[in-house]
């Protein structure tokens, strides 16, 4: 079977790695000769995520890559606590979040890729179009490029297009090694704040790898022109990102957020729609689920009689989990656009009950078994 993934991001290299892995003769396109690029953001991953990447043969590569990280805290704008749960996993799960820049998440999927067998080809902007000539000969397209999915829209021209979340994102490290006040532990930190939400966890070296989502109701005119000193101007009233602000002087990667209605028509016979493309979820959970959907495909398409048959039990295995996931990240989207009264009530209530109900809500996600890829087999 040959195999044409669009998009050599986190959803497209692992797709390749997985299709390759059951027997499949992959050719991986991506428009940009390196996708992740020499800068970037961060990027979490949690157990379900590290499974997936376990299914695939790859998961010590990529926590090499990273660094493991224990716990989530959340604090109100004001310093005060709010809760304190272990990060991205139950209580007692002896796997741990990793946590890397995105560069080097897809550098290691991509050096997987190579290895299992998967021809990577690079600089190529596909149309998207079945009858696009680098994928006319492909017996399974795979559309993984991302929320601006050419693919989705060749798939169906009336698809949904994304929209503006009313949140931008800037990320940042600091220059030098800085303790924040009221020396916190270890580990990822929220921050609910007057204009959004303020992320920071410490990185090996001493340095703090943050994340400002600012929410606006209009984007910035120019969004490369916001820097830690127009952020430290937003954030001015609360003491933690503002002393983080104040030990950056650059950033590393700034973004619009967007958001996309349900995708209703996923795959044809010969297409298939991941990651982003089918369901961008947010929540922290967008490479964990790419990771996942690759893992998926490729058990359903070795078990499958013909590929028609695999896409179908695909999208039924896949859509529940996705939206239901996207309900949650419209949840914690709201949550960073609340007003100042919502943001009162939340520093009154959620100490009392985030810590107590977070693990029986979360333990859906966490608790997934991907399975394991079968023995390769011939094509």
């Amino acid at each position: 079977m040959h195999v044409a993934v669009v998009g050599g991001g986190v959803a497209g290299a692992a797709s390749a790695i997985a299709l390759s892995r059951i027997g499949a003769q992959v050719t991986l396109y991506e428009a940009h000769e390196d996708p992740a690029g020499p800068v970037g953001s961060f990027v979490s991953l949690s157990v379900n995520g590290l499974r997936a990447l376990e299914a695939l043969g790859c998961l010590e590569e990529v926590q090499r890559a990273g660094f493991p990280v224990d716990r989530q805290r959340m604090w109100s704008g004001r310093d005060r606590p709010l809760g304190d749960v272990p990060r991205g996993r139950r209580p007692g799960d002896p796997l741990r979040s990793v946590t890397l820049m995105r560069a080097d998440l897809v550098g290691a999927l991509r050096r997987e890729a190579e290895r299992a067998g998967a021809r990577i080809v690079v600089g190529r902007r596909l149309s998207g179009d079945p009858r696009d000539p680098l994928t006319g000969d492909a017996d399974l397209v795979v559309g993984a490029d991302g929320i601006w999915s050419a693919t989705r829209r060749a798939l169906d021209p009336a698809c949904p297009e994304p929209r503006y979340a009313g949140l931008y994102s800037v990320s940042g490290v600091t220059d030098r090694p800085v303790r924040p006040p009221g020396d916190r532990p270890q580990g990822f930190n929220m921050v609910f704040a007057r204009r959004g939400a303020f992320i920071y966890l410490p990185a090996p070296g001493g340095s703090l790898w943050w994340s400002a989502q600012v929410a606006a109701p209009v984007p910035p005119p120019d969004l490369s022109a916001v820097g830690p000193a127009e952020l430290a101007e937003l954030f001015r009233t609360e003491k933690t990102p503002l002393a983080v602000l104040r030990a950056s002087s650059a950033v590393t990667a700034a973004t619009l957020l967007h958001v996309l209605p349900p995708v209703t028509r996923r795959h044809d016979g010969r297409t298939v729609l991941v990651g982003d493309a089918a369901h961008p979820v947010g929540a922290g959970q967008g490479a964990s689920m790419a990771i996942e959907d690759a893992v998926a495909l490729a058990r359903e398409l070795a078990s499958a009689r013909t590929v028609p048959a695999a896409l179908a039990g695909f999208d039924r295995l896949r859509h529940d989990r996705a939206g239901k996931l996207a309900k949650s990240a419209a949840a914690n989207r709201d949550a960073k656009t609340a007003g100042p009264m919502a943001a009162r009530l939340r520093e009154i209530m959620m100490p009392f009950f985030f810590n107590r109900f977070h693990p029986k809500a979360t333990g859906w996600l966490y608790d997934h078994d991907p399975g394991r890829l079968p023995e390769v087999r011939s094509s």
